[in-house]
């Protein structure tokens, strides 16, 4: 449930970029930051964790309007995309609203994509959230790189691996030229939003 500041009147809504070590979680955020600086009053916190290329988490609140009178702060952050740092993963997950599964589109990546989707509805279930239920939006980075001749997954591959269960909505997307990287952010902020709507009612 999202963190309500009464002092402040703001409800403050929590959305991790979750997925497989180098899949463009941080990517999405930076090109995100970049898009929305004018929007965007707080510092990009980036804290590297040892031999993870990955950042540790992003913080950015960019205000989206008004739920029951109360000011909306959506806060963004990346977790470490490498196994060994899983502890941090589960960490970053606690409270959270919504979730986007940043997938890697490359071949070579895609039993990574399959564990990295099995390890977040586990560390969802320490906090006895079901992947099924919690707003969510899955991502398939690295289209652009099928113009310099690397293997790709195709969507539908994709599709059957990660989203044939969830049905959730998805996006086929370059993080590094911003490609549906909006489109991607605009869709999990509705769905957590209306989500958080239904939970105050």
């Amino acid at each position: 449930m999202a963190f309500v500041n009464l002092k402040n009147k703001e409800i403050q809504v929590k959305i991790v970029y979750y997925g497989p070590g180098r899949g463009g979680k941080t990517s999405n955020l930076e090109y995100i930051y970049g898009k929305f600086a004018k929007r965007i009053n707080t510092e990009m916190v980036t804290v590297k964790t040892h031999g993870d290329r990955t950042l540790f988490f992003d913080f950015l609140p960019f205000d989206i309007g008004i739920i029951n009178g109360y000011d909306v702060k959506i806060q963004l952050y990346t977790v470490p995309g490498q196994v060994k740092y899983n502890a941090t993963r589960r960490l970053v997950l606690r409270g959270v609203d919504g979730i986007v599964f940043v997938a890697d589109a490359m071949a070579v990546r895609r039993e990574k994509n399959i564990l990295a989707l099995k390890n977040l509805q586990e560390n969802l279930a320490a906090y006895k959230k079901s992947i099924f239920k919690i707003p969510f939006v899955m991502q398939y980075n690295k289209m652009d790189l099928k113009e310099q001749g690397i293997p790709l997954l195709p969507v539908k591959t994709l599709e059957r691996d990660l989203n044939s269960q969830l049905k959730t909505p998805s996006f086929p997307a370059s993080a590094v030229l911003g490609q549906n990287v909006v489109a991607t952010l605009k869709r999990i902020i509705s769905l957590t939003v209306a989500s958080i709507k239904k939970d105050l009612v």
